[in-house]
């Protein structure tokens, strides 16, 4: 990216999607709804996973019911999913590229940082610790503490909140489409790092900053 320093910014705090931003974890979960749709007779397609992205519990279950209708039985597949990602979590949650770079970077320049992610807290609680990251930051926000999932700002107003900024200093980080979006709305600026999905070109045209990795991402940051 080779950016100046004098162009390098300092935020009053900066705020991370953790799966597929941070944690390399959602690969894995296109074949795992399919293997827990499986057993009950439903055959989950990746395009449909792909559109879960982001979301929030009571999200998915309607873009689920929209896509397979209201037999679906999406509470006992869930909860089938949801065990088989645990199962295969416990043998490591990987980083993605440069995570450690750019938290390390953060830190040395006193940044506090904040985690705004879909999952409910107990889930990400136990993701991030399992991928030795919990103590990096000063503040979580998740899918179980607000009222609407992204695209709605919620969670990175909550963020921003409990970090005690205010969210038009802060940064924040995504993957997603609904992230994006929700960052915008929150009027907080977005680096969008590509795990999977490629956000359609009016959520792009939103963006502040985008980057290969989160190795890159790191030379956005200074003093």
């Amino acid at each position: 990216m080779g950016i100046n320093e004098e162009t390098k910014i300092h935020p009053a705090g900066v705020i991370f999607d953790m799966d597929g931003l941070m944690l390399d974890t959602e690969k894995p979960v296109i074949s795992l709804w399919a293997k827990a749709g499986k057993p009950f007779g439903w055959d989950i397609s990746p395009e449909v996973v792909f559109r879960t992205f982001g979301i929030i519990t009571e999200g998915t279950r309607a873009i689920f019911q929209q896509e397979y209708g209201p037999d679906f039985p999406y509470d006992s597949i869930r909860a089938e999913f949801s065990r088989l990602v645990h199962e295969d979590l416990e043998k490591g949650v990987p980083h993605k590229p440069g995570l450690v770079h750019l938290l390390d970077h953060l830190s040395s320049l006193g940044i506090p940082l904040a985690v705004a992610t879909s999952a409910r807290r107990e889930v990400a609680v136990w993701k991030l610790r399992k991928a030795d990251i919990l103590e990096r930051f000063a503040a979580l926000a998740c899918g179980d503490e607000i009222r609407n999932g992204k695209p709605a700002p919620d969670i990175f107003l909550l963020a921003a909140e409990k970090l005690g900024q205010k969210p038009s200093d802060c940064v924040g980080f995504e993957d997603s489409p609904a992230g994006l979006q929700g960052l915008h709305a929150a009027g907080i600026r977005s680096v969008f790092v590509k795990d999977l999905v490629d956000p359609p070109p009016e959520v792009l045209v939103t963006v502040w900053r985008r980057c290969v990795d989160l190795a890159e991402a790191a030379e956005l940051f200074g003093k």
